[in-house]
């Protein structure tokens, strides 16, 4: 596997190292950074997030973070609350989101339990970033809100109702379940990210 310069954003959102320990599992080491020109000079980006949306919208806005990540032109990553941030908006505080893919975040009903939190099967696969992943392979997911199903789906699954599994629009990619958690199968989609 090809030697990256790989940089995780570091915006106090949580999930960053075990993201990092899956990469240097690898053999990457990525940078941790906030630095701005760090970011825009990596070959690839990791977004990551667990938290909170309206709190990690403000920790973007401190970091003066905004603005950049939907400029950025190599491959971006983004992770569970990082690919609900990527969203126009969220239910999860009432928060404005940095509008790259075009939906609104959703709540979960209570007729099921909340958060969905485990394993569960992937459906409807397209494109790179998951090449190699077989239809009802499993993944880690742990979440509350959800991103509904639109023309950038790449991955669904089903929990109480269908929902954006993963998703893609030009360099930016996302998933709701968290790859550094899902074995084999999140390992695969990490090197597959990292051949994009």
């Amino acid at each position: 596997m090809k030697k990256q310069n790989i940089v995780i954003i570091d915006y106090d959102a949580g999930n960053i190292q075990s993201v990092k320990y899956a990469f240097e599992r690898l053999g990457i080491t990525p940078i941790v950074s906030k630095d701005k020109e760090v970011i825009r000079n990596a070959d690839k980006v990791i977004f990551p997030g667990v938290g909170e949306a309206s709190w990690a919208m403000n920790s973007l806005k401190e970091n003066d973070l905004i603005d950049l990540i939907p400029d950025l032109k190599q491959p971006v990553l983004g992770i569970c609350l990082g690919m609900q941030l990527m969203c126009e908006s969220t239910e999860e505080g009432h928060s404005k989101g940095l509008g790259i893919f075009p939906v609104k975040v959703m709540r979960f009903t209570n007729e099921m339990k909340v958060p969905h939190m485990g394993w569960n099967q992937l459906g409807d696969l397209k494109g790179g970033l998951l090449n190699g992943i077989q239809p009802s392979e499993f993944t880690y997911f742990v979440h509350s809100y959800y991103v509904p199903v639109i023309e950038e789906t790449i991955a669904s699954c089903d929990y109480i109702l269908p929902f954006s599994a993963a998703l893609q629009k030009d360099n930016f990619y996302a998933c709701q379940f968290h790859p550094e958690k899902s074995g084999d199968v999140g390992v695969k989609i990490l090197e597959n990210f990292i051949n994009l």
